[in-house]
């Protein structure tokens, strides 16, 4: 009988209605019934695409004896952690301070009163690595619980009160100067992997955020180490295994530190970051790889991601099915049927299975060209396919059959599970990548693949308020409000997709976003909360400024809310930039990974940002030409406004007109604007300064 899950729109969450554990939703009534009964609360947070998220709920969650034992002892709660981020955020920190690390699952154990007091992440159903099981953990908390209320409920005080005096003690009154940047370059340089490209040893991760703003500061300072970063790691990603060599996308990070054996989940938001990343590395550089790798993760997101609504879904999960050699599923521990599930399965290959689908021949010239060997670089013999050999030239035609029936015979395997939620800021990182990646390589699809996930947003996450859900599934909005980073994020694509469209009203859409944000996020001091003031009150209110997987919600705000001054003149929105950007100046030299959009925000100040204002009839191919020109521009931050003479949609074209009866641009900076011109070269040089 299904739990009280099956009534949620959260996917992850569905994955869990028919577990005999009597799962409750994140709700008031939730710890009601907890007071009710006497019980501490079991909060088990994850995600749809978590590997060790679903190994612990099929271990643990599956099983019945253990289901009783929680149900009798125990209120417990499901919640999915990309749609109530606000919950798993104020945990993870409790976590992590008690713990020193986090991850997920995570598990915490709570007062009604919503205290936590016990905390984990992923339990065995038995001892094993050191850790203890999970039944083990249950007996403990339950045993101290009805043993030692008191000294449970002093240590939950005691953490809580921990938790709310933390405060930011890092916001400082101005925002970072050539100085604070160039430190965080240094720092940067520290920690690069001048071998094997990115930051750091392994588990290693995609740094998008981290790339944006090396471009950026090359740009301004003409720093070569800059730019070799940037273009070393993001061609060793391509090469390596965290890229789907067959199907486009990246996966979410690699396990080693050479970018060979990926965590196979792939997440929208990574490959929305990393499609803007290297379309950026393409329109400085004129890489064909860039370019390459921008349009296939374009068309994977595509593909794979894009739901019949219109929007984004969140993610594709690691596992998947293991297919025998016809292509069918292979059952648990039998040759046929549906069951068994393994990280990978549709993605890595075999040299056996390369014969069996290109022939010994080609076979052998597929294995050479992806790296693919007898001993393997995964699990049981398979290997991940990349591209390890940079010298040998290779005939293009045959590469691209052999990745064309390859994919093919992928395509029937059992395919890895799809979230489909909607998650607004994730999309909004996905129409600012798209809407830019359309307009560098004349792709006017990925366009409208913009367009139409924007017009998702407002009609279905966005009233009339500036008010956004976090999430939808199926057209229909979730219950959850909007953070932070939604209102951002969702800005920022509104703000580059009127930036390609010439379509005024996504600036309107992203000022009523942005109102709300100075009015119900920011403190009076320019600090950011990552919750609303009206939103659901919990232990603390969460407030985080550092990049992570994604910008910040603060940093990703910092940037939303300078393009709209820019676009706008407003200088309440510049002067709440400036005040943002404070925490850059402290964290930005001493931790330059963590708060990198924050960089890349802060180098766009620095320029300006610059504006463009092209003026002329739409369709018009001098007008064409001026608006291409602007958008191929490497300034930081650069905005650019495409309107019809007259045109008073965005108050960066009011009062611009024809020079001579010609389309003309106006470049502005700093409150200063150069005189129009018609010439695109020049408008070019003039960017180039």
């Amino acid at each position: 009988m299904p739990n009280r899950l099956a009534h949620e729109t959260s996917p992850y969450l569905l994955q869990h209605a028919d577990n005999p554990v009597d799962w409750w939703p994140w709700s008031p009534e939730a710890f009601a019934e907890a007071r009710r009964r006497g019980v501490p609360v079991l909060l088990s947070v994850g995600y749809s695409s978590c590997h060790w998220c679903h190994v612990m709920a099929h271990e643990s969650f599956e099983d019945e004896p253990t289901a009783a034992y929680l149900n009798e002892h125990f209120v417990s709660v499901k919640v999915d952690r990309e749609e109530r981020p606000d919950v798993d955020a104020v945990y993870m920190e409790a976590v992590q301070a008690a713990t020193g690390h986090g991850g997920w699952p995570m598990t915490v154990f709570l007062t009604p009163d919503a205290e936590p007091f016990y905390f984990g992440t992923y339990f065995p159903p038995a001892p094993r690595h050191g850790m203890p099981g999970f039944r083990q953990v249950l007996e403990g908390v339950r045993a101290a619980w009805s043993d030692r209320r008191d000294e449970v409920g002093q240590v939950a005080g005691r953490i809580v009160r921990d938790l709310s005096e933390r405060s930011l003690a890092v916001h400082t009154a101005r925002p970072p100067g050539p100085e604070e940047l160039h430190a965080a370059l240094l720092g940067l340089t520290r920690d690069f992997d001048a071998t094997r490209g990115g930051f750091g040893g392994a588990p290693k991760f995609p740094p998008s955020m981290t790339m944006e703003f090396l471009l950026r500061h090359h740009v301004r300072t003409g720093s070569e180490a800059a730019l070799e970063m940037a273009s070393a790691t993001c061609e060793a990603m391509a090469r390596g295994g965290i890229y789907d060599q067959l199907g486009g996308g990246f996966a979410r990070y690699a396990v080693d530190a050479t970018w060979t054996v990926p965590h196979f989940e792939k997440m929208l938001y990574d490959n929305a970051l990393l499609c803007r990343a290297y379309a950026h590395l393409w329109r400085a550089t004129g890489s064909e790889l860039a370019r390459r790798v921008a349009l296939e993760t374009a068309d994977f997101m595509i593909r794979e991601l894009r739901t019949v609504q219109g929007g984004f879904a969140s993610a594709l999960d690691a596992d998947s099915g293991v297919a025998d050699e016809w292509g069918h599923p292979q059952a648990e521990g039998s040759g046929g049927g549906s069951g068994r599930h393994t990280e990978g399965a549709y993605y890595v290959w075999t040299p056996e299975q390369l014969r069996e689908v290109l022939g010994e021949e080609d076979a052998a010239l597929a294995a050479e060209y992806f790296g693919v060997t007898e001993k393997g670089t995964f699990e049981e013999g398979a290997s991940v396919l990349q591209l390890p050999d940079t010298e040998r030239l290779w005939e293009a035609a045959k590469v691209a059959s052999l990745r064309e029936r390859l994919l093919a015979a992928r395509d029937r395997r059992p395919r890895p599970g799809r979230d489909d939620k909607i998650v607004a800021a994730w999309n909004g990182l996905a129409i600012a990548a798209l809407a830019e990646t359309g307009a560098y390589f004349d792709r006017p699809d990925l366009i409208q693949a913009a367009t139409d996930a924007a017009d998702l947003i407002v009609r279905v996450h966005m009233d009339w308020h500036g008010r956004l859900a976090r999430t939808s599934l199926d057209g229909t909005a979730g219950t959850h409000s909007g953070v932070l980073e939604d209102y951002a994020d969702v800005a920022e694509g509104f703000l580059a997709l009127s930036a390609v469209t010439g379509e005024g009203v996504w600036v309107d859409f992203a000022g009523l976003l942005l109102g709300t944000v100075l009015d119900h996020f920011t403190a009076p001091d320019g600090a950011l909360f990552d919750t609303a003031d009206d939103a659901e009150a919990l232990i603390r209110r969460p407030q985080d400024p550092t990049d992570n997987a994604t910008p910040s919600g603060w940093t990703a705000a910092a940037g939303a809310l300078l393009s709209y001054a820019a676009y706008t003149g407003s200088a309440r929105h510049r002067e709440a930039a400036e005040k943002a950007l404070g925490v850059v100046t402290a964290l930005g030299p001493k931790a330059p990974r963590f708060i990198s959009w924050g960089l890349a925000v802060a180098e766009a100040l620095l320029d300006g940002p610059r504006e463009v204002a092209v003026v002329g009839p739409a369709d018009h191919p001098a007008t064409l030409r001026l608006h291409r020109t602007a958008l191929l521009s490497t300034a930081p931050g650069l905005v650019v406004a495409v309107g019809e003479p007259g045109s008073e949609e965005v108050p960066l074209l009011v009062g611009r007109t024809l020079l001579d009866a010609r389309p003309a641009a106006y470049v502005c900076r700093d409150f200063t604007c150069d005189a129009p011109t018609a010439d695109p070269e020049a408008l070019a040089g003039r960017l180039g300064d």
